[in-house]
């Protein structure tokens, strides 16, 4: 197989209830269709052929225009239930932040805009359900009321296979408490360069962390009903800090890259989520080369493609032009948020001029008809699973030791553990505020600066459980709480990120001062750092005796630091990424040959413990 991937990679590279529905027996039979365990029997396999028969019998009794509309996936604002039903829809999405009426929407009303839409797709005239997408990057992220994980970035620190299990399942659980099954998660984007805006959606620079943990993401997703998707297919994190951009490829960086996806398809992925960006100069949503022949052809690929958000638009020529190269190029599905209506004729168009094969949209939408066989929507298609206080505390509970276990110690000098003895006053921009934790993909996408809204424990909140916080005047430690403000995707892309620069909170400055004014003062200052990546630390690191990188631990991140500082638990995260010292070492990664830890402030892997 490895022999067969080279000399194929060395190629490319050259080149640059419904009575449509058959009546078949999907499932055993359960003695109650609405528990939890009912909902989780798999009826049939994509990988293994066992879904063919069901798919292919349903795709018999589809017109062209019922066929396309199962390609078409549009936002959940820009379309009726009338128009759901009339277009035949395939997919519907909520966009980051596009909440049913509000961002206090709970679970129920989640589950309620849900299943109207499921309605309407169940009463058109093919009866088949559709797939509802959300980017739960972090835990349902978008509800009111949720447990905001850590980010991607923070299990890459952890790296347990376990515990990226647990947190696959703990998210596909909130999912189906809204009756929605499928999450654009998780991102198997090798970054190489931290100035990239998605670098805390990414695990680490080096493949091994990836190989490690991708198949668990995957199959906690799969296990619990959940259809994932595996993104952003080929190569993002390779375009050296500049989201959407391109990444220059050869035989061997293409490995790292490609490395991911060859675990997520031994997991049976059932989603691929297409890359904006490009390799070589070739957009990847019109590369046949890429998407047909290496990852459907070549790897053996078995699910759906589906594009990026309004991402064929990047494409060469006209709207129709897009929509002809991306689908011959292996797009299955189209993210077409506002122009969803005119993807659809446009589609309807081109089979009918021949630039678009019959054969072509037969096969997009059975690789799609086989997915939502799988995926439980043919027999329970508005299960939701009830939101109990039990699953509540499992998942605080995950979330605050997933915070615990994804902090790094950078520097320390015998300030740990905390007692009931030290006087401690706590500032900086992130000391009480939950969404400066949860970084970007929390409540809208960018994050949220308004805190008001946030459920969970800061900082603040943390360290008042064990103790009582006082005045800088009274205190003996201080502690300092710097953050980069929200950010996701390009608005985050920096060339210098600092503490200071790019991203930063303004406040970073005078916080920075008071740390240096303690140092002066001959008081204890602990530095905690909540980012979505490594910063430049600049000569900063010398003010703070014990200085901590928190990345984005999510709601429970106060708990976790706590803990931390107090002694209940030891450090053991580390760094999924080098943290620079200077510009010099931008574009230099731990899976090169020549890679030097000296050349670096703190090296891959580095993580200081104080107990032992």
């Amino acid at each position: 197989m490895k022999k067969l991937l080279t000399t194929f990679l060395l190629l490319i590279l050259l080149a640059g209830c419904v009575e449509q529905v058959p009546e078949i027996d999907l499932i055993l039979p359960c003695e109650d269709p609405n528990s939890y365990l009912c909902y989780l029997e798999q009826p049939c396999d994509i990988y293994d052929g066992t879904c063919d028969e069901f798919a292919q019998e349903l795709l018999d009794t589809l017109t062209l225009e019922e066929k396309v509309g199962q390609m078409i996936q549009t936002e959940r604002g820009s379309i009726s239930l009338d128009e759901v039903k009339s277009y035949n829809i395939g997919s519907i999405l909520s966009g980051g932040g596009s909440h049913p009426n509000d961002m206090y929407d709970d679970y129920q009303a989640w589950y309620n805009m849900v299943v109207d839409f499921q309605e309407a797709a169940l009463s058109s005239s093919s009866g088949v359900p559709l797939l509802y997408g959300v980017d739960a990057v972090h835990g349902h992220n978008n509800v009111y009321e949720m447990t905001i994980f850590p980010h991607q970035i923070n299990m890459g620190i952890i790296n347990d296979p376990n515990l990226t299990y647990a947190l696959s399942k703990a998210t596909a659980e909130q999912l189906l408490t809204t009756g929605i099954t499928w999450n654009f998660a998780p991102s198997l984007s090798v970054n190489q360069h931290i100035g990239w805006g998605r670098s805390y959606e990414s695990y680490g620079e080096h493949p091994e962390i990836f190989q490690n943990l991708t198949q668990s993401a995957l199959q906690g997703y799969i296990d619990y009903g959940i259809v994932p998707t595996a993104k952003h297919f080929l190569a993002d994190g390779g375009t050296m800090g500049i989201d959407q951009g391109n990444a220059t490829i050869n035989a061997t960086n293409l490995d790292v890259h490609l490395a991911p996806y060859l675990e997520a398809i031994e997991t049976k992925v059932p989603t691929v989520m297409a890359s904006y960006s490009s390799i070589n100069g070739i957009k990847m949503h019109g590369s046949r080369i890429y998407l047909q022949e290496l990852l459907k052809d070549e790897l053996g690929f078995k699910g759906f493609i589906i594009s990026d958000w309004n991402a064929i638009h990047q494409l060469e020529g006209s709207f129709y032009q897009q929509i002809v190269t991306s689908v011959n190029a292996g797009v299955d599905m189209l993210m077409e948020p506002y122009d969803w209506k005119s993807a659809y004729h446009e589609m309807i168009l081109a089979v009918n001029n021949n630039d678009i094969t019959l054969e072509r949209i037969n096969d997009a939408v059975f690789r799609i008809l086989r997915v939502k066989f799988q995926s439980n929507l043919m027999t329970q298609p508005t299960f939701q699973l009830p939101y109990t206080e039990d699953m509540k505390l499992d998942h605080v509970l995950l979330a605050r030791e997933l915070a615990t276990k994804s902090a790094v110690l950078l520097k320390h000098e015998t300030t740990l553990p905390l007692n009931e003895n030290h006087k401690v006053h706590l500032a900086g921009p992130a000391g009480d505020h939950i969404g400066f934790m949860s970084g970007g993909w929390t409540t809208n996408w960018q994050g949220n600066l308004d805190n008001t809204f946030n459920i969970g424990t800061s900082l603040k909140d943390g360290l008042s459980q064990k103790t009582t916080l006082v005045n800088y005047d009274q205190s003996d430690v201080v502690v300092i709480a710097l953050t980069e403000t929200p950010y996701a995707e390009g608005f985050g892309d920096q060339g210098y990120p600092s503490l200071t620069s790019g991203n930063a909170h303004p406040e970073n400055v005078q916080a920075l001062e008071l740390a240096a004014k303690a140092k002066s003062d001959g008081k204890t200052v602990i530095g905690i750092l909540f980012s979505g990546r490594p910063l430049f630390l600049d000569n900063h690191l010398n003010t703070f005796d014990t200085f901590i990188a928190a990345f984005l631990p999510g709601s429970e991140g106060g708990y976790g630091l706590a803990q931390l500082l107090y002694g209940e638990a030891d450090f053991t995260g580390k760094l999924s990424y080098s943290w620079p010292k200077d510009t010099s070492s931008w574009g230099m990664t731990s899976w090169q040959d020549t890679y030097d830890p000296n050349k670096f402030l703190f090296p891959y892997q580095f993580g200081l413990n104080y107990m032992s």
